[in-house]
């Protein structure tokens, strides 16, 4: 398929543009700052949070399928207002210039804070681990934008009665390959940093996935977007979590209340199910802290950890 990626230059989207390019698609990249073609047949600039830019970028490459993944990438980096129109707006364009101009295949990209955790309030979860049918519960700009893009998507699911294949994936945080090696992630602690010291990674469940696992889903998903019902919503994350210790033991740490959901969680067992992407489009994800990390980093006692 010929396949238009939004954010195309960045962290997760530099993974989507090799992982697809290697499957055999023709990729066209789309972002703010695209840099290198890499292995994109094209690149171009834009800002798709405009929606006449939008509709610009899907009529001049005429694409089967639409990976959108540019946004304001995480909570709290810009103001609210800011946040919310620019995620907002994108979403609805590049949903709306789909439909208008006759893409096949729409991917979305949302995020597991819609879930709400890490309200100031607090929060404890209706059931562990968590689901895609678990109710949302967005709190601040960033969750509640991206809890709209779910639902814009929904929105144009329906107003195109099936001519347009779509679907929404909540990638955890995302881990791109040069931060297995010590690079700074998004938060700017490395991946060594974020497992010894657990308060990092509590306040998000430690919920984390490969950027190249995420990319092997998107391809599957593109491909299996005609077999399975319209509009759905998938989790991707990591086959375990990003925590040495057992879960059920550091949630209630940073999570008060939540000790009887936490006993549903076995040892250092992710929080967010993947279920749902194994059972409708065949994909499981294949890498870990403990494959993909340096042994020096693997192996280490209990003792060496810093306490907290």
């Amino acid at each position: 398929m010929k396949v238009l990626v939004t954010g195309s230059a960045g962290r997760f989207g530099r993974s989507v543009v090799a992982g697809l390019a290697a499957a055999g698609h023709e990729v066209v990249g789309v972002d703010l700052r695209p840099g290198d073609a890499g292995p994109c047949a094209a690149v171009q600039s834009a800002d798709v949070s405009d929606v006449g830019e939008a509709f610009q970028v899907v009529a001049r490459h005429r694409p089967q399928a639409v990976v959108h993944l540019a946004a304001i990438a995480a909570p709290f980096s810009h103001s609210g207002g800011l946040t919310y129109r620019v995620n907002t707006q994108a979403a609805f364009g590049i949903c709306e210039a789909a439909v208008q101009l006759g893409v096949e295949r729409v991917i979305i990209a949302s995020s597991p804070t819609v879930i709400g955790y890490g309200a100031p309030g607090g929060w404890t979860p209706d059931y562990l681990p968590l689901d895609e049918d678990h109710p949302v519960r967005p709190w601040n700009a960033y969750s509640l934008s991206k809890a709209a893009a779910e639902q814009a998507m929904r929105s144009f699911t329906l107003a195109a009665a099936g001519k347009v294949r779509f679907a929404a994936v909540r990638p955890c945080f995302v881990v791109a390959p040069e931060e297995w090696t010590g690079a700074s992630t998004q938060t700017g602690h490395t991946i060594a940093e974020r497992l010894d010291s657990p308060e990092i990674s509590g306040q998000a469940l430690f919920n984390y996935l490969d950027a190249r696992d995420g990319a092997e889903m998107v391809e599957q998903l593109l491909r299996a977007l005609p077999e399975i019902p319209n509009g759905e919503v998938f989790f991707a994350g990591a086959p375990d979590a990003l925590s040495r210790e057992p879960v059920a033991e550091l949630l209630p740490r940073f999570h008060p209340g939540t000790e009887k959901f936490a006993e549903s969680v076995s040892g250092t067992d992710p929080v967010f199910s993947t279920a749902k992407a194994e059972r409708l489009i065949g994909w499981r994800p294949k890498r870990s802290w403990r494959t993909e990390l340096p042994e020096h980093d693997v192996i280490r006692t209990k003792d060496e950890v810093p306490s907290t």
